[in-house]
């Protein structure tokens, strides 16, 4: 499969400065793609990018992934209605680390090189850069930028220079990786494509040179038709302290019926063989939902690793999919301590009433009593008979139980 027949069957086609998207083909160039680091984390609508950027690299492309120290200190006013609240230095250098972590672990095992424009902007004069980028920027190309005609109207918000600048800030930034680094693509998400397009016209004033930009579609969640990523709670991020690894895979585990197919093509590296095979699957019997099983073990695999993304899974399929506690090892209860209700218990002393009632499970002792009386509970997934009202040393999986009540109200008990 040539770069352009996996672009379009990943669903990474939208604008392009190319004529056809198989000049994509013809030759292996030097791109580079940007983040700015206004979070110590990326989204998974960041990730989506960077799973394009994978198809390049494995397609045998040379990958610049630029952390914007520079253009982070301003702000993309690009989709805002008002400005952005400037970041401290020390803010953008903590943010720049944990997007750069990331990065390399989403592209572990792959060659690339990683910038920061902050490097090539501080030592720039205000005065030098005025003569020699501001002169061959006209006025009417930034004036007739969308949201800058958002912000100017009436009913705008105002902007200030700061932000006014942003485009040729990044413009610069593209003539600069042209220059040095050879760099003669830039790719993006849809949303940034008129900045994209600044560094085209900047590179061509300035040098006569050629230079493209490639973009990808906003991934759209096929269900509610609004921004994949978004839930009640708010974003999907990397960082394992924003989202934890279990809500992470959760979140795939419960993608929706209808776009789990497009999400594995554009968040996983499965083959279209691979994705046939779990698709046909899937099709078989919807209710066992293999595809979004797959898709969350990979995603999660990809963001946090093998080893931890096997004990993500062995944990749902035991919480969830009736595998045998006794499988689960240290690792797993390390990573249920993060997500369930944690109580301290002691063999043969501590009765059932008053660890449910402590684990929240139960707002009383009587309510507990009631849980115990009609069955609904459940110690290791296994249905506790009437007459047990202690936990046992048979219990005991590791120094830890999972207790349950009805369905899915879990608590995670720790042997002392």
């Amino acid at each position: 499969m040539t770069l352009s027949e996996e672009l379009t069957w990943r669903g990474f086609v939208n604008q392009m400065t190319f004529k056809n998207i198989t000049e994509l083909d013809d030759e292996s160039r030097t791109l580079y793609f940007g983040v700015d680091p206004s979070a110590d984390s990326m989204q998974i609508g960041n990730l989506a990018a960077a799973m394009m950027v994978r198809c390049f690299l494995d397609h045998g492309y040379k990958v610049i992934l630029l952390v914007g120290g520079a253009t982070g200190l301003i702000g993309d006013p690009d989709g805002k209605t008002e400005e952005r609240e400037l970041k401290s230095l020390e803010v953008v250098a903590k943010n720049k680390a944990g997007i750069a972590a990331e990065y390399k672990t989403v592209f572990a095992g792959k060659d690339f090189e990683l910038v920061d424009n902050y490097d090539w902007f501080k030592g720039l004069g205000y005065l030098e850069f005025l003569r020699d980028i501001g002169k061959h920027v006209p006025m009417r190309q930034m004036l007739g930028r969308e949201f800058v005609q958002s912000r100017l109207s009436e009913d705008g918000a105002g902007i200030s220079y700061a932000e006014f600048s942003y485009a040729l800030i990044q413009g610069y930034d593209f003539l600069h990786l042209y220059r040095e680094k050879g760099a003669t693509l830039q790719i993006s998400g849809a949303d940034q494509w008129g900045n994209c397009i600044a560094g085209v016209e900047l590179i061509r004033r300035v040098t006569a040179g050629e230079a493209h930009v490639y973009s990808m579609p906003l991934v759209i969640n096929k269900a509610t038709g609004k921004k994949f990523g978004k839930t009640e709670g708010g974003a999907i991020w990397l960082n394992e302290k924003k989202t934890s690894i279990y809500q992470f895979y959760q979140f795939w585990l419960n993608a929706d019926d209808e776009g789990v197919e497009y999400y594995i093509k554009i968040y996983t590296l499965l083959s279209p063989d691979e994705v046939e095979k779990v698709m046909h699957e899937f099709k078989q019997n919807p209710g066992g939902r293999a595809a979004q099983k797959r898709l969350a073990y990979e995603v999660t695999k990809t963001v946090h690793g093998k080893e931890r993304a096997d004990a993500i899974k062995r944990v749902s399929e035991t919480l969830f999919g009736g595998d045998s506690y006794k499988d689960l090892g240290e690792s797993e209860f390390v990573l249920l301590a993060n997500e369930l209700p944690v109580v301290q218990a002691k063999h043969d002393e501590t009765q059932l009433v008053v660890a449910i009632v402590e684990a929240g499970l139960a707002n009383s002792n009587t309510e507990a009593r009631r849980f115990l009386e009609s069955n609904a509970v459940y110690v290791n997934g296994e249905q506790i008979p009437l007459s047990k009202t202690h936990f046992g040393p048979e219990d005991d999986i590791n120094g830890h139980a999972v207790l349950r009540i009805g369905k899915n109200k879990n608590a995670l008990v720790k042997f002392n």
